[in-house]
């Protein structure tokens, strides 16, 4: 619009001296004004169809202004190494924050198991406490302080959900807290191998996990809670003595045999939405000003296979930020999954961010693939959180400075992020 102005002023400072200039105003001079009105009109159509493209080519990146960018990384058992020694916790959180990094998610509730002094698991006896550091310290205590000091967010992350091996002490010192299918079988096949599943409509479960949530926020100076993919239960199951009577109870009919029946889908998939509901309020009851956090798979494959509905979590306002999991080693299913439209809805409402895998102990990704699966996201104004810190630089293809600059690249200035207002 300012260079409307412009023109617009000029012209008429152009009419009135030549009107100066011929006091008389012949009739003779109007064809040479209106000539030159209208040589110069398409000038002024021509800026201001540019202002407008302008203009509207800005409206996206203003909209994603008040989202913070999340740049992340998991810390998992495979970090131990690293945890036990407070000098390389305190190197680690040096690097992460000098490469531009905001935030970590360490592990506190794997394989059965917390990573952390608890005396709710002590309660429940399933655990002695034995993930210390190398002096006996508290490991959590002081990753949380260390990742502070350098002005990183701490979110624990409650890897394993409602999953757990079956040879763990909650497997066997509580059976009846396990839910099965429908042939009465209890396990299932995951990535970290043979797997039981708690009941997640079992009011004792949905108690020892919020019990075990509510301690880790309180017990520690954290900036949030996450819950992954494991938040959930295979569709499969269900059929256990307990949810067969809930299910009949509610409904008048017993679970269909097709375990894909869709509102048999629809009843186990909204339990654990109310379950959710229920632990963000017990959260923010303690401390209303943390970030409760998922990081699930895609939609369709969260629902159909998983039975969660973390797209009504996210509509019912109990999610403050969204990492989705997209694991894929080709670029363009990478770009179709992060591209879906309840990402994109995400992001008009929270910090939204895409999981990238950055190598698995025996399956190395080379940076090349990392860097182009980053841009993309930026480039579509997603955030990022890598899987896992040990294959960051540590357990990779490249040599360790290589890796380096390359998250350099990839984060050239700083994204700070604060804890929720």
């Amino acid at each position: 619009m300012f260079l409307d102005d412009m023109a617009s002023k000029f012209h008429h400072t152009r009419i009135w001296q030549t009107w100066r200039a011929n006091t008389s105003f012949k009739a003779m001079k109007l064809p040479f004004i209106v000539r030159s009105l209208k040589s110069f009109f398409p000038i002024l159509g021509l800026i201001s169809f540019v202002t407008v493209l302008l203009l509207n080519s800005l409206n996206p990146a203003i909209a994603q202004l008040p989202r913070q960018e999340i740049r992340g990384v998991w810390i998992t058992n495979n970090d131990f190494d690293t945890l036990k020694e407070r000098a390389k916790v305190q190197e680690a959180m040096t690097q992460l924050r000098r490469l531009n990094f905001n935030t970590i998610y360490p592990v506190v509730w794997n394989s059965g198991y917390v990573m952390y002094p608890s005396a709710m698991a002590q309660r429940a006896g399933i655990q002695p406490f034995v993930f210390r550091g190398s002096d006996g310290h508290d490991i959590l205590a002081d990753l949380i302080n260390q990742a502070h000091r350098r002005g990183l967010l701490a979110i624990p992350w409650f890897e394993f959900g409602f999953m757990a091996p079956p040879t763990s002490e909650l497997a066997l010192n509580y059976p009846e807290w396990l839910t099965q299918k429908q042939d009465g079988s209890q396990t299932s096949i995951s990535a970290a191998g043979e797997v039981v599943w708690l009941n997640p409509f079992h009011p004792q479960v949905q108690q020892f996990i919020t019990n075990l949530v509510v301690e880790t926020v309180t017990q520690y100076d954290v900036d949030g809670i996450q819950f992954d993919d494991h938040m959930s239960l295979p569709h499969e199951f269900g059929y256990d003595p307990y949810t067969v009577a809930l299910y009949t109870q509610e409904t008048k009919n017993r679970p269909p045999s097709n375990p894909q029946d869709e509102a048999w889908m629809r009843w186990r998939a909204n339990k654990i939405t109310a379950f959710m509901v229920q632990l963000n309020q017990a959260v923010k009851a303690r401390k209303p000003h943390a970030i409760f956090s998922v990081s699930p798979n895609y939609y369709d494959f969260a629902y159909k296979f998983q039975l969660q509905d973390w797209l009504a979590w996210m509509r019912q306002n109990i999610v403050d930020e969204l990492i989705v999991q997209i694991y894929r080693p080709d670029l363009q299913s990478f770009v179709n999954n992060i591209s879906r439209a309840e990402i994109q809805e995400a992001q008009q409402l929270i910090p939204t961010g895409i999981g990238v895998m950055t190598g698995l102990r025996n399956r190395p990704v080379p940076m090349a693939q990392i860097q182009s699966q980053v841009r993309a996201a930026q480039s579509r104004g997603l955030g990022v959180t890598f899987f896992y810190y040990e294959t960051l630089w540590n357990s990779a293809p490249e040599p360790p400075s290589q890796r380096l600059a390359g998250f350099q690249s990839l984060f050239p200035a700083p994204a700070f992020r604060s804890a929720m207002e």
